[in-house]
C-alpha cells in the first residue's frame, strides 16, 4: 500500500467526510473533487485552513472521502483560525438548476420585501459576481470556504456544497500579515473558480436582495 493511501486511511476524524446520505457515492465524490483547486477547506476541530489538499477515497471505504492536506506544503496550511471568524452563509453550489439544466449554479437565500425568506438559483458565475458586489465595501470581501458537513444531498441524491465565509479581520490573535495571507490564499482559489466557470448566461433583470447573507 502506498504511503499516500495509508495516510488517507489513518486520517483523523475531522478530515473524514461521510457519504452515507448518498446512494451514488461516486457522483458525490466527483462533485467535491471538482472544487479541490477552487475552494479552501476549514477544519473547526484544529482551527486550520487548508489551501493545498487532495480529495481521496480510501480503499474499501467507499462511504467516506478524506480531505488530505499536502504534507510537503506546510506553508499552505493556516493555523489558529478561530471558529468565530468562519460563518455559514446559506449559499449552496448545485450541479443543476430548478429546471434540471446541468452546470454549476448557486442557490442564494434572499429576504423578500415582506420579510419572508426564499431562495433563487442563478448560474455560478452570475452568483459570484453578485456576491462580489454585495461585499465590495467589506474589509474582507466574500471569501468562501467549505468544511465538514457542507457536502449535502438535495433532489433525490444530487450533491451540493454549502459555503461558509471566512473573515480574516476577525482573527484578533493573528497579525495583519497573517490575515492578509489567508485573504490572498482564498481569493486566489476563488479567482481560479471564476475563470474556469465561463458559462453562458441569459439576461435577467430581476432584483435579488442579498441582505440575508452575513
Amino acid at each position: 500500500m502506498s504511503e499516500f493511501m495509508q495516510s488517507s486511511i489513518d486520517a483523523p476524524e475531522h478530515l473524514r467526510w461521510s457519504l452515507n446520505d448518498f446512494e451514488n457515492h461516486r457522483r458525490a465524490i466527483d462533485f467535491v473533487q471538482n472544487f479541490s483547486h477552487n475552494l479552501c477547506v476549514y477544519s473547526t476541530a484544529v482551527e486550520q485552513v487548508f489551501t493545498n489538499y487532495t480529495v481521496v477515497v480510501p480503499e474499501n471505504m467507499d462511504r467516506t472521502l478524506v480531505i488530505l492536506p499536502n504534507p510537503y506544503a506546510f506553508h499552505d496550511t493556516f493555523h489558529g483560525v478561530e471558529p468565530e471568524a468562519v460563518s455559514a452563509t446559506g449559499l449552496r453550489i448545485l450541479p443543476m438548476d430548478e429546471r434540471g439544466n446541468s452546470g454549476l449554479f448557486l442557490e442564494i437565500p434572499i429576504r423578500n420585501k415582506d420579510h419572508t425568506r426564499s431562495s433563487r438559483v442563478v448560474p455560478l458565475s452570475v452568483g459570484l459576481k453578485m456576491l462580489e458586489q454585495r461585499f465590495a465595501n467589506d474589509e474582507d470581501g466574500f471569501l468562501p470556504v467549505i468544511t465538514k458537513g457542507d457536502l449535502r444531498a438535495f433532489r433525490q441524491d444530487m450533491p451540493s456544497l454549502h459555503l461558509h465565509r471566512i473573515s480574516p479581520s476577525k482573527l484578533s490573535k493573528r497579525s495583519r500579515l497573517e490575515q492578509d495571507g489567508i485573504r490572498h490564499a482564498v481569493l486566489e482559489k476563488l479567482e481560479i473558480l471564476k475563470k474556469r466557470n465561463n458559462q453562458e448566461t441569459r439576461p435577467d433583470n430581476r432584483t435579488t436582495r442579498l441582505s440575508a447573507i452575513q
